[in-house]
């Protein structure tokens, strides 16, 4: 691009927040974009889980390849799967296929799982999940001290003393057979992988994307091949370009390009797929979920705004939608719990080819579809 191209772009983000110039996302304004309008209803208890059980917190959402049906990771009718007092994962199935009604089609993943955190379902409808905790017994005489609702202690870099399971990425058929597992099991320190894997995510051409860093320690996104080879890694905690505090969310536009949303730096980072910095977005706000459509179609979960540590002043939690085309936040879901003190609304989110919209919660515990009035 011309340099007086380049300049007259950049001049008009200023003015017009969201502008797009020969491809490139620039930096967006940190003014509060709550003013939306909110053309969804809110459909809850619409997905099912089977013999009455209840949700536990989920942040797990996506849409199957047939554009219509819906996965979605829970965490045991709690906030995880693993009994601290015994050492126990829970046998219960956490990973579940819902069609257009909310009845459950397949279910797996039981005994497996201690945190499911993050789901990709990939071109060959494999569903991928990343297990975001270990099973590191507790300390003498005293519980775990991480965020959120019941999470265990934050740890080191890892692994932690005594972890042998969790702290992986999986890989599932649609029938839940166990395909490949990155990572070591119960966590690893760098160079190794994973320690808090956040979310995973597949391209085009087979190469695994993993993010890493949910508090503390790592901040850093591996590149995989398509066979599980590490190509590359990059980030480490910062604020500058290619700096992460908290990668906590993974999509890719129609371009191919790598949207991060990097949560405690209340922005969505940009890449192209070798790791190279294009650009920043902040109009989405505090990003706990990320998802991009077909059609570019952007939607962000906001659920830590104002009620979560580092609070983003001004800002309301919910999920905004928008274009990439222009930057433009068109619509916002706002989150119903206004005076929430912790994780509120939806934390994944995921949209479907006729643009109903899923949230997945973690502090409601609950799996929400928005469809429009």
């Amino acid at each position: 691009m011309p340099r007086g191209r380049r300049i007259r772009c950049m001049l008009a983000v200023s003015v017009i927040a969201g502008a797009i110039c020969g491809g490139t996302v620039y930096a967006q304004s940190d003014t509060p974009t709550n003013d939306a309008p909110n053309p969804y209803r809110t459909i809850e208890g619409w997905a099912k889980l089977p013999d009455g059980r209840q949700w536990g917190s989920t942040s797990s959402v996506d849409i199957d390849r047939d554009g219509k049906t819906v996965w979605a990771a829970e965490r045991c009718g709690a906030n995880g799967c693993l009994d601290r007092a015994t050492g126990e994962i829970k046998k219960m199935d956490t990973v579940f296929h819902f069609d257009e009604n909310g009845k459950v089609i397949k279910s797996f993943g039981g005994g497996m799982l201690i945190f499911p955190h993050g789901i990709y379902v990939d071109a060959h409808d494999n569903v991928w999940i990343t297990d975001g905790q270990d099973n590191a017994p507790l300390p003498a005489g005293g519980r775990g001290a991480g965020r959120g609702r019941g999470a265990p202690q934050v740890g080191p870099i890892g692994p932690r003393p005594g972890a042998t399971k969790g702290n992986q990425v999986f890989e599932f058929s649609k029938d839940g057979k166990l395909l490949m597992t990155l990572g070591t099991p119960g966590g690893a320190a760098e160079p190794g992988y994973f320690y808090q894997p956040n979310d995973v995510i597949v391209a085009k051409n087979g190469d695994i994307f993993v993010s890493e860093g949910h508090g503390a320690g790592n901040n850093r996104v591996f590149k995989f091949s398509k066979d599980g080879k590490l190509i590359k890694s990059w980030g480490k905690l910062g604020t500058g370009p290619g700096e992460f505090d908290q990668p906590h969310a993974l999509a890719f536009d129609s371009k191919g390009r790598l949207y991060i949303g990097d949560r405690n730096n209340n922005r969505i980072q940009v890449f192209d797929q070798d790791g190279n910095f294009i650009s920043e977005m902040r109009q989405f706000s505090r990003p706990s979920g990320v998802f991009i459509d077909k059609h570019d179609i952007i939607y962000v979960a906001d659920s830590e705004s104002q009620s979560v540590s580092r609070n983003h002043n001004g800002w309301k939690r919910g999920i905004r939608i928008g274009s990439l085309k222009d930057g433009k936040v068109t619509a916002f879901i706002p989150d119903p719990d206004e005076k929430a003190t912790g994780t509120s609304a939806a934390e994944g989110v995921a949209a479907d080819s006729k643009g109903n919209i899923y949230g997945a919660e973690v502090g409601p515990r609950a799996l929400k579809k928005y469809v429009k009035k």
